[in-house]
């Protein structure tokens, strides 16, 4: 992947050295309430397995973003393969992604830097990654992201019952998908080369 932009919003693959901001947010209440869960506050170890190891990573691309080049959140994408497309009702042979994603300064919340993020990631999967449809699953309960999902062309499909442990209950989640003619006109630019 190459580093995206989109004004004062940039994604670009994780780094060994985004270890300790990854480890500040996935330790904030406000965040793992969203994501990962209360219960599951990661230490350095866990932030390196889960987020940084390149044979854990071999089908995740895991990005951080910044915002006005400070470092805001994380979002990773990944082909649905296999039984997850089979839950989802999609043929084997299509072509989906995943995404997942969260800002990490609360501070930054309802100011539309989510549905910025969201558009970029979505374009950048249909027209490098040649995506038939993206998808996310977010809880039920989680109606803020549904909103930012939906603003941005998403639509839920189906309920998924019992689908997410999160803070040790079951949750309910909706899958919601993109198709490329949904995509509401937003457009990113790219920054050529590797990052």
């Amino acid at each position: 992947m190459v580093e995206l932009a989109s004004g004062d919003l940039k994604i670009r693959p994780l780094r060994d050295e985004d270890g300790p901001i990854l480890h500040k947010w996935l330790n904030d209440s406000r965040v793992l309430a969203y994501y990962e869960g209360r219960d599951k506050p990661h230490d350095m170890d866990m932030v390196h397995k889960k987020f940084l190891s390149k044979t854990d990573l071999s089908r995740v691309l895991g990005c951080l973003v910044t915002w006005r080049g400070s470092p805001s959140g994380y979002v990773q994408v990944y082909p649905v393969v296999g039984e997850e497309l089979t839950l989802y009702g999609y043929p084997q042979s299509s072509r989906i992604y995943g995404m997942d994603q969260f800002l990490g300064e609360p501070d930054l919340w309802n100011q539309g830097i989510g549905t910025l993020l969201v558009h970029t990631v979505v374009d950048w999967l249909f027209r490098e990654c040649k995506a038939d449809r993206v998808v996310m699953d977010p809880r039920v309960e989680n109606t803020r992201a549904i909103h930012v999902y939906e603003k941005c062309g998403f639509r839920k499909v189906k309920l998924l019952p019992k689908r997410e442990l999160h803070e040790g209950k079951h949750h309910d989640c909706w899958l919601m998908e993109i198709q490329v003619q949904g995509l509401t006109g937003y457009t990113a630019e790219f920054n050529p080369g590797n990052v």
